[in-house]
Order: C-alpha cells, then sequence, then structure tokens
C-alpha cells in the first residue's frame, strides 16, 4: 500500500516554492528505516520496504500522490541577511497524517545558490542518530524517518566521499526567515497567507496574529530551556534554522557538551561564540524579534501602533525562559526548591573543574539513590549543600538525567566505519540511543566521555 500524501502548502501561492523533481540516484541502498515512526505516521512496513518504498526514500520513483517541491525562505546566517536561501538540496514529497515528508540531499533545486544539492553520507547519520536521540530526551523535534546510502560519491572539501539521503519528518518547515522572505519583498499579501497557515496548521486555539506570535514566543523560551539543561548546543542558530513549530531543525554543527563549559561552540565558522550554549536564549529573543518585524504590517496601520503589541510579547520570552530553565535544573539536582543561586553555583563548578555535564548529573541521580560515587572526591562542601536542600527526589532526576547521550566522538567513530563500509556501529548507536534513562549493560562503553585524542572540537553542516 502506497503513502498517500496530502498538500496543504501548496495551496499557498506558488511564490513559496518551486516545483522540483528529486534527482536519480544509481544505486540506493536502506541503511536504516524507523520503523515506530512509520507505525505512528500510518506507513505500511512492507510497502516502505519493497523496491517502491526505496525509490520514494531514494527520490528515484515517487508515488503518484507526491508533489515534490523546494520551500523558498531567507534567513540571517550568523547576523548577517540574506534575501533568498530556500531549500537548496531538500525536497517536499507532501505531508502524511499532518506532518512535512521531506528528502535531504535529493539533487539541486532552484535556491542551490551553485551546490550540486547532494548530501554526503556522514550528514544523513548524524542527522538521523541525533534527531531520534533528542526524540528519545523528550525533547519537540523534527524526527528520522529513513537513511539511505545513494551508491554514488559527492565530492566535498575532503574529497570524494559517499553519498546519501536522509528522510526528514517535521510539523512543517515553515521557519523565521520563510517570513523574512516576503518581508524583504514587501509582500505584506504573502505575509498574512503564510500567517494565516502557520496558526491554522500550528496554533489552531489562537485567536489572533498576536495570539500566534505569543506562542511561538512560548514554545521557544521552553524549547532553549530544554537544550540547555542537557548541555545541547545547537551551533547554527539561523533565523532558517528557528521551527515555526517550536522544533528543534537541522542538525549540523551541533553537540552534546562533554566538559561543561558555558561558552563553548561546536561550529567551525562561528568564531564570535554567537552560538555558545550560554548565549542560546539570546540568540533566541533575537530570532523571535526577527518574527516580529515580519509580523508588524499585519498587526496595525503603523509600526507606531504595532510596535507596543509585539514588545509585550517578547518581554513575556524571558521569564517564560528562566522559569522552565529553573524548573530543568531542580529537576535534574531533585530538588524542587533549589535556589537559582545554588543552581548557578552548581554550573560554576562544573566550569571552573571542567567537570562532565552528563556524567555529573548521572553520578548525582547514583548518590540519590543511595549508591555511593567516588565522582564528588574534592566537592564535598558542594555535595554537603546540595544534600542540606532535603532529601532528593531520585525517580524524578532518572527521568530527567540521560545516561547515554549522543557524544560526537561516538558518532564521529560511527560515520568512519560506514565510510570504510561498516554499518554496525550506527546500528548500535541508533539502538542505544532509544532508552537514554536506562541503564544498559550492553551499551555501558558508550557512557564514557572522550579521551583527549577522541574530543571532536568543532562539527561542520551537512553542505
Amino acid at each position: 500500500m502506497s503513502i498517500s500524501f496530502s498538500h496543504t502548502y501548496t495551496e499557498l501561492p506558488d511564490r513559496f516554492y518551486s516545483a522540483q523533481a528529486p534527482s536519480q540516484v544509481p544505486a540506493p541502498e536502506l541503511l536504516q528505516l524507523n520503523e515506530e515512526l512509520c507505525d505512528e505516521l500510518g506507513i505500511d512496513l512492507d510497502w516502505i520496504r519493497s523496491e517502491q518504498g526505496l525509490g520514494m526514500l531514494s527520490g528515484n520513483e515517487l508515488p503518484e500522490s507526491a508533489h515534490p517541491i523546494s520551500q523558498a525562505y531567507a534567513g540571517h546566517q550568523f547576523g548577517n541577511f540574506v534575501p533568498q536561501l530556500g531549500d537548496g538540496r531538500a525536497i517536499l514529497l507532501g505531508e502524511i497524517d499532518g506532518k512535512d515528508l521531506q528528502l535531504k540531499g535529493a539533487g539541486r533545486t532552484p535556491y542551490s545558490r551553485g551546490g550540486d544539492g547532494k548530501s554526503a553520507l556522514g550528514p544523513v547519520l548524524r542527522e538521523y542518530l541525533v534527531s531520534e536521540a533528542m526524540y528519545a530526551l523528550g525533547v519537540p523535534t523534527t524526527r528520522a524517518l529513513a537513511a539511505v546510502a545513494t551508491g554514488e560519491a559527492v565530492h566535498r572539501q575532503e574529497g570524494p566521499v559517499p553519498g546519501g539521503i536522509f528522510t526528514r519528518v517535521a510539523a512543517s518547515h515553515i521557519r523565521v526567515g520563510t517570513f523574512q522572505y516576503f518581508l524583504v519583498r514587501e509582500d505584506q499579501e504573502a505575509l498574512q497567507e503564510l500567517t494565516q497557515y502557520a496558526i491554522k496548521r500550528h496554533y489552531p486555539d489562537a485567536e489572533s496574529i498576536i495570539d500566534f506570535f505569543k506562542a511561538v514566543v512560548s514554545r521557544q523560551a521552553t524549547l532553549i530551556a530544554q537544550w540547555m539543561s542537557l548541555g545541547f548546543i545547537h551551533g547554527v542558530m539561523n533565523t532558517d534554522n528557528c521551527s515555526i513549530s517550536g522544533e528543534t531543525i537541522d542538525f549540523g554543527p551541533c553537540a552534546f557538551m562533554d566538559e561543561f563549559d558555558p561558552k563553548k561552540v561546536f561550529s567551525s565558522i562561528d568564531r564570535n561564540s554567537r552560538y555558545s550554549w550560554e548565549n542560546q536564549a539570546r540568540i533566541a529573543h533575537w530570532n523571535l524579534t526577527r518574527l516580529a518585524e515580519c509580523l508588524l504590517p499585519l498587526l496595525a496601520e503603523t509600526p507606531q501602533d504595532a510596535i507596543p503589541l509585539v514588545e509585550e510579547a517578547l518581554e513575556a520570552f524571558a521569564p517564560q525562559f528562566e522559569d522552565k530553565y529553573l524548573l530543568c535544573f531542580r529537576e535534574k539536582l531533585g530538588l524542587r526548591t533549589a535556589s537559582e543561586s545554588f543552581i548557578n553555583q552548581t554550573l560554576s563548578l562544573l566550569a571552573d573543574h571542567r567537570l562532565d555535564f552528563t556524567l555529573f548529573f548521572r553520578n548525582l541521580t547514583r548518590v540519590a539513590m543511595g549508591e555511593d560515587s567516588d565522582f564528588f572526591a574534592g566537592h564535598e562542601k558542594w555535595l554537603s549543600e546540595w544534600k542540606s536542600y532535603g532529601p532528593a527526589d531520585a525517580s524524578l532526576m532518572q527521568s530527567k538525567n540521560p545516561i547515554i547521550i549522543p557524544r560526537n566522538h561516538r558518532i564521529e567513530e560511527a560515520i568512519t566505519a560506514a565510510y570504510n563500509g561498516d554499518f554496525s556501529y550506527f546500528h548500535r548507536l541508533v539502538k542505544a540511543f532509544k532508552t537514554p534513562f536506562q541503564e544498559q549493560a550492553e551499551f555501558a562503553d558508550l557512557e564514557t566521555p572522550p579521551r583527549e585524542h577522541e574530543k571532536v572540537r568543532e562539527t561542520f553542516c551537512g553542505t
């Protein structure tokens, strides 16, 4: 039974997108299929594993109901505005169960800007691993449906490498940059249509445009707090990577920190630490301000009348973020009454002593469970203060402090092995990341941080 797509996005005017068929690939091979997500979406497993299913996942043979497009958008990239970006290597096949199904690395589009539109296999495996790990950790995120090897080489700085296609499922692919695309063109009609479409699709309870904006602000505040409580650094929080739905989107130069450093960045081109761990809330607010600018023409006759409306909504970001951030860390500490000062003191301890973020809270959970841990040797004063708050909620800590995270050195090892034809390590990580809060003896080796020579200090986007 083939997939039956719907297409609400193509009901918008054709200046929102370009029709674009995927490129053909010579020898597609299905490397990983997310069977649980297939079940959620009502996709028949026998069909998706068939020759026709592989044809869709590789872009070689699409179902009749698919209407492939690439979406137009703009964006601020590291603070610099680019009026036309768009899907340079991604093709949206349609919607299933209300969600977008998109092929990444499926070939050149009108927005490729001289690129080949392809993806190396490494970024495909990375996005599969990190997005599904993020989902298992309970954070709103785009999902991985499949990873496919294309059987062709793509040429990058390091030379020819195996190609791949990633099938991404998202609530939608509407970004702050989508709104910016029409603002810079002074296309108020398109802005109005896009806003009403986003409200209908993602925020049906919003009774007005300002209600819609407040809801987007709230979701972003919650999302960033969740990232930071896991030591996650997105790496490229450009406005074109800021999803209106509130999902984490695009997993290029991202990482879950090992040694805690609030100023840590992972993008090779983030030389000014714009997207460091500690800056993520500030940048989210900056991105939301750019969205507010796009909505001003729709809110009132003049900017003077519209600005107070968005300012009020933007002012709500900081307290909402702060509330969620403090809640997340109180849960990690198992202390519902922990003060903000104590949380800051805790993070300063981690930073000053270069402690592993995940292992710190993992070992603290063990202490709360009554186990011994020498992890806190030399930090007895802090531990005594933690205990002074009263008995910690060990079960809560177990549900909030992961045992296994997708550490970058493990992902790099899996990619290196895959480039040498061995996908067993990748498959092992897929399995391990599904249950990050559970004790898993067979994956105990994945809990350990990298040794000095294993550390990954920068990651790169997939283009």
